[in-house]
């Protein structure tokens, strides 16, 4: 199964696009969308939705896992991030691929096994899950590719094969 995984964002927008079969995973793609800063919000969410309507079209993903928001601190970063977010989900809906979204704490709990691992330790995981002599740059691309081994492994969980995620 071909899996693209998102972390969006409207500075950075991280994605990793893996196989996932039997249990094995393999990168196939990874990198970012970006926006400059100090240009305006309306413009960067068109580029975002172009670009990812661009990505959905070359990579071909069977499945698309997105990072549910975290609001912390900062709300209105966290308002630009859901717009964001908005215009992905909607290239998604657009290209017709599954979409399955994912909490953070459900992203570390999958990958390394503990819902309150850092972020060193989802990465390292990640990294020999795939059997990768470094993890991808930039970090971005990095939490996309937890993201989408996320939804492998829960696609592939006895609750899933019982319908019962």
């Amino acid at each position: 199964m071909r899996i693209l995984g998102i972390d969006p964002g409207y500075g950075i927008t991280g994605f990793g696009l893996i196989d996932a079969q039997r249990g094995q995973y393999r990168l196939l793609n990874c990198g970012a969308i970006t926006t400059p800063p100090n240009t305006d919000f309306s413009w960067r969410l068109e580029v975002i939705y172009n670009d990812m309507t661009q990505l959905l079209k070359t990579t071909q993903p069977e499945a698309v896992a997105i990072e549910e928001l975290f609001f912390g601190h900062n709300v209105t970063t966290g308002i630009n991030v859901a717009q964001s977010r908005g215009v992905i989900l909607l290239a998604i809906r657009q290209a017709g691929v599954p979409v399955f979204e994912y909490k953070p704490m459900q992203v570390k709990q999958s990958v390394v096994g503990y819902g309150n691992a850092t972020k060193h330790q989802v990465q390292d995981m990640t990294r020999r899950l795939l059997h990768l002599q470094a993890m991808p740059k930039p970090d971005d691309a990095a939490d996309a590719i937890a993201i989408a081994l996320c939804h492998a492994r829960a696609s592939t969980s006895l609750l899933a094969q019982h319908g019962k995620i």
